[in-house]
């Protein structure tokens, strides 16, 4: 039997994750039905929109749900080292590109709950896989989509 993949992200990931699973089973998926019963009350179903649209988002809820507890099942919590000074899983690193770039903070995370936006980075995208374990102090070269990337690691939190 081959083995789950897991999905490594902190305590707070995982309470989202857990809101978001208890909101779309409770919550949505009752708004859902409601509306593919009220869109079947329009009657013939083969040029229905309302209807096709409410099952495209039934679709779209019940494989999200299904994905959520997958994660939640599989999920392997990071505990955050509050010491030292080497980014790792769950750690906030501050960089500047070099030459004379601005600082950059990226909170590295596991894929399940990466949010490029919040400042979250999943750990298998290239800028953490390039910065996983150095130190502070440590120039490094980060290979991009856009091409080599050269950073000073400021500071580990």
């Amino acid at each position: 039997m081959s083995q789950e993949k897991e999905f490594p992200m902190t305590l707070a990931g995982k309470e989202k994750l857990e809101q978001e699973f208890e909101y779309l089973k409770t919550v949505k998926r009752k708004e859902v039905v409601e509306r593919i019963k009220i869109a079947r009350s329009f009657g013939d179903l083969s040029e229905n929109s309302e209807y096709d649209s409410a099952k495209e988002e039934q679709a779209f809820v019940e494989g999200r749900i299904t994905t959520i507890e997958n994660m939640i099942r599989n999920a392997k919590i990071i505990h955050e080292d509050a010491s030292g000074d080497t980014v790792s899983l769950g750690r906030s690193v501050t960089f500047i590109e070099l030459p004379g770039g601005e600082e950059e903070t990226y909170t590295i995370v596991g894929s399940a709950e990466a949010d490029p936006f919040e400042g979250k980075i999943s750990n298998d995208s290239p800028i953490a896989k390039s910065l996983m374990g150095k130190r502070v102090g440590d120039e490094v070269v980060v290979q991009t989509p856009g091409g080599e990337m050269n950073v000073k690691i400021i500071s580990v939190k």
